[in-house]
């Protein structure tokens, strides 16, 4: 399910002329039911600077564009898609977006960063885990990006950080999943479209959202492949946001015992 769909163009008209907040607030009663217009309103900061990121005039104007895709069988959600073909390959960029500005690193636990959420420090997913997390779910349970071969491009954007020297953000810690899924910060507005561009050179003729959203739930043969390796002891599953909070924080716990006990 996705709460709103355009071409590039039409995005940029309806946040420029403050239509966005309203058309979203109104699919999202009409898909999903009640909600706070406030928590729409929160949206609006993010998605004008999605729209400045999209104003670059060698990104198609009849690329797609998806807000809040509902992962299936989950309660998560992609904040933003953009869809396209590079001129041989379909591909569908995933942007996670983050008000944050400061972040903490954890090296104690693996893919976790502190951040202040509700007033309150917790340890969360760092944002470039939580993107690849989020397409490494569809990939492995959507049949039409299976057939289709549409590639997943994962990367997170958070306007509101700025680097600095030693940044925690992207710290070496993080390598693995940097990899998997760049960062963009404040001031890398560039960079981003660079990213986005690398994947999006043409319009999206194949209607790749409509065939993610419509695609059926169907375990892919890798997915059936890790399923095998979990049941021989391997660490296979993908956790997303708070599962890899808990999980990394049970296995910390566990290690601490186990060298306590060992020292007794």
């Amino acid at each position: 399910m996705i709460i709103y769909e355009a071409t590039k163009s039409e995005f940029i008209s309806d946040v420029t002329n403050e239509l966005l907040v309203e058309r979203l607030y109104s699919s999202y009663q009409e898909k999903i039911g009640r909600t706070s217009k406030q928590e729409i309103v929160s949206w609006e900061n993010s998605l004008q600077r999605m729209s400045n990121v999209m104003q670059d005039k060698d990104i198609p104007n009849d690329a797609s564009v998806a807000i809040e895709f509902k992962i299936p069988n989950t309660s998560k959600r992609v904040d933003f898609i953009v869809a396209g073909n590079d001129g041989k390959d379909d591909h569908v960029v995933i942007v996670e977006l983050k008000q944050w500005s400061k972040v903490e690193k954890i090296t104690s636990k693996d893919a976790l960063v502190n951040t202040y959420l509700g007033r309150k420090k917790r340890a969360v997913a760092h944002p470039s885990y939580q993107a690849w997390s989020y397409a490494a779910l569809i990939k492995d349970f959507n049949e039409n990006v299976q057939k289709q071969q549409i590639s997943l491009e994962p990367c997170a954007y958070l306007h509101n950080y700025r680097k600095k020297e030693n940044d925690p953000l992207i710290d070496e810690h993080y390598q693995e999943h940097l990899n998997r899924a760049p960062v963009f910060t404040k001031g890398e507005i560039q960079k981003l479209r660079d990213f986005i561009k690398k994947y999006v050179r043409k319009g999206d003729q194949n209607k790749l959202i409509y065939q993610i959203e419509h695609g059926r739930i169907r375990p892919s043969k890798s997915l059936q492949d890790s399923l095998t390796n979990m049941l021989m002891g391997n660490e296979e599953f993908i956790m997303i946001d708070e599962q890899k909070v808990f999980y990394e924080e049970a296995l910390h716990l566990a290690l601490e015992s186990k060298k306590l006990i060992k020292n007794k």
